[in-house]
């Protein structure tokens, strides 16, 4: 295994089962994006783990952070945020990737973890902000800047009920 931010050696770790280290790794993971955000080319991710040995591999929790960017869903503003995602994850000799992570050479690569948290939890469709009230579907100005007067379009199959309306707006 090729060593990089990630890689762990874990030999010593292992002799010793019951035992914990902390670990902080950060480092660039290429290509993490979905349909509505991305982590920008060149930020680091990061991994705040506890490692322990028990019987047959290493077990690693703690935290994988990120910063994210991508496009309001609704006004189209950019939007941004940190993902804070909590791990669990067992690393065996021989692990598939799948089920559990592999543990080559005594060494844990923390790497597939981070990108597979990241990837899981990255927002398909951002928002800008919670309230977000989006842009008009009539003129297109944008809802958070202020009201722009337009009156929502009568849908034709109700507009017979609007006969039954009095007057004075009731």
């Amino acid at each position: 295994m090729t060593a990089g931010p990630f890689v762990v050696g874990v030999a010593k770790l292992r002799r010793q089962p019951g035992h914990r280290w902390h670990e902080v790794r950060h480092g660039v993971v290429e290509d993490l994006a979905c349909s509505g955000s991305a982590v920008p080319a060149g930020a680091e991710c990061a991994a705040e783990v506890t490692l322990e040995a028990i019987g047959g591999g290493v077990e690693v929790t703690g935290t994988v952070s990120a910063a994210w960017e991508g496009t309001c869903r609704r006004c189209l503003a950019p939007a941004s945020g940190v993902l804070h995602v909590p791990v669990r994850e067992l690393y065996t000799p021989g692990g598939d990737g799948e089920d559990t992570y592999p543990l080559v050479d005594d060494q844990v690569d923390l790497q597939p973890l981070v990108r597979d948290a990241v990837l899981l939890e990255l927002p398909q469709a951002p928002l800008c902000r919670t309230g977000c009230q989006g842009l008009c579907p009539t003129c297109g100005a944008d809802r958070n800047e202020g009201t722009c007067g337009c009156r929502a379009p009568v849908d034709p199959r109700w507009a017979v009920l609007d006969a039954l309306r009095r007057p004075d707006g009731g």
